[in-house]
This record gives C-alpha cells, structure tokens and sequence, in this order.
C-alpha cells in the first residue's frame, strides 16, 4: 500500500470513530444584512430538534476545518437534505462535515431556506438556488484565509440537498469583477460534486459538457426516489462524456446518513468509497490525479 493510501486508510478508520464535541469554528451568515427576500422573517429564530432544523430565514454556513497537519486544501459545502421542510442537520451536516475533516477537506454546512415548508414563500429555483450559489461564492471568496485551493471547492448534496447542488452546478455564473461586495466578485461553479440518494428536481435533460466530475452513491431499493431515475442520470453524464463514479447498492433504502445507524455492512463503510474517490481524483492531492482528470 502506497504511503498516500495508507495515511488514507488510517483517517477513515480515526473518522467512523466519531467525533463528538466538534463545534464549527464559526457560523456565518451568507449575506451580513440578511438573505434578499426574507426581509419580512429574517428576525424569527430558527427551530430545532435532535437532528433538524427549520424556520431558516437567514441562510448560513457552518465553518468546519481539519487541523493544519492534516488539510489537503480542498473544501467541500455540505446541503443535508429534509424534503426542502427540514433540514436532516446533525446527519447529513454535521456528521459528514466531521469527516471530511478528518480526511484532511474543509467542510461548510449550508443552512439554506426551505421552499415547502408550511407558510414558505421561497422557491428552489430563485431563493434556494441564491443559497446555494452565495455559499460556494463565499468559500472560494474567503479560501486564503481558510487555507482551501479556490480550485478544488465541491458540494454535497444529500436527498433534497441534492437538488440544491443541482442549482447551483447547472447554472453556475462567473462573478461580477465590479462588485462591491466580494463575495459577489467570484465564481459560484463547483469543481466537483458528490451526491448521495439525491433528489433529481432540477437535472437536465442534456448534461453540459462543463458540468463538474459527480460521486454518485444510492440504494436501489430507494423508496423516495425510483432507481431508473438514477440510472438515467449515469447516463446523461455517460454521454456528456462527464466523469462520474457510480454506486447503486441492493439495499439501503433512503436517508442511511453516514451509514453507522445502518445494519448493513456495505451501508456501514459506504463512506470509504467516497474517501477513496476523492484521493483517485487528486481531489485530497493534485498531483496524484490520473492524466485524464487533472486539474490544470
């Protein structure tokens, strides 16, 4: 085994270990004088449980970095899922956000707004689309600071989180240079994208050539989503000639999360065949990346 790999081995293994007590470094919101369009609710709390989160009208980023011996420079911003009427937090934020950390990735857990929530006014297509877009503007914005490669910024998307990557990676627009905010000043284009029993709301019928490389990964027993569905999307991206890595396992159903509440043991350590694409991409490691997939 390469020393590479081994290293990576090693954090997965320290990764499902848990690591509980983690706290963001920060939240931030997305936009300092609140999120255009929630002018009217930007003041009521949020609501929260065990494992959700809802009432959001000021979206945010939680800030989750990996200690300074161990960071790769790439960064990943995280959209748990929920049905666009929760956000799954702990789960599909948090839990995830704690390792990537632990393989090196800084993490930025999305709160975005929820467009079928009861009493919602927001759309997918203009307000969660915004959150989404104004989230990976704000990492690429601030990744001097953050030690993160403003080339190797990926979204996760988990279920209904998927169809917010889906906003944001087929309508991604350059930044506006003039701006006087800068965060506006950058780019919103992922450089990669990982997606985990996502919803498809938002796909196009054709891939663009230019959409970024996936890590595609569901149940073929997926009660919320039918797998042709999925395998549809294997091949839009097949005949973009997108790379993509695909993984439909038997069973699983929906919303496993990270795997450790499942009883199944490919559900279980699920997570190492997204830690081993991240590393075979050069995602962790650039100069690792296969000629075919390198980044320039």
């Amino acid at each position: 085994m390469n020393p590479a790999r081994a290293a990576l081995v090693f954090a997965v293994l320290i990764a499902r270990l848990g690591a509980s007590g983690v706290e963001p470094l920060q939240v931030i919101p997305l936009w300092p004088n609140g999120a255009p369009g929630s002018e009217a609710r930007r003041n009521e709390p949020e609501q929260a449980a065990d494992y959700w989160v809802r009432n959001i009208h000021n979206p945010s980023v939680a800030v989750y970095l990996p200690p300074k011996e161990k960071a790769t420079g790439a960064a990943v911003v995280i959209c748990p899922g929920g049905g666009h009427r929760l956000l799954v937090y702990i789960p599909e934020g948090v839990e995830p956000a704690r390792y990537l950390n632990n393989l090196g990735v800084a993490a930025f857990v999305l709160k975005y707004r929820l467009a079928r929530e009861a009493g919602s006014s927001y759309t997918i297509e203009k307000d969660v689309r915004a959150d989404g877009q104004r989230a990976v503007r704000l990492v690429r914005s601030r990744a001097a600071k953050w030690n993160v490669d403003p080339r190797r910024i990926g979204i996760m998307g988990w279920s209904a989180g998927g169809e917010v990557v889906a906003q944001v990676v087929y309508s991604p627009t350059d930044g506006n240079p003039h701006a006087d905010d800068p965060v506006e000043r950058v780019s919103c284009r992922p450089d990669f994208q990982i997606l985990i029993y996502p919803g498809t709301f938002g796909v196009p019928d054709v891939v663009p050539a230019d959409a970024p490389p996936v890590f595609f990964l569901a149940a073929n027993d997926d009660e919320a989503v039918p797998n042709r569905t999925y395998s549809s999307l294997l091949v839009k991206y097949q005949t973009a000639g997108i790379p993509i890595e695909f993984h439909l396992y038997a069973h699983g159903r929906h919303a496993f999360n990270m795997g450790n509440r499942s009883k199944l043991v490919s559900i279980q350590t699920w997570p190492q065949r997204m830690a081993d694409w991240l590393l075979d991409s050069g995602i962790l490691h650039p100069a690792s990346a296969p000629a075919a997939v390198a980044k320039p």
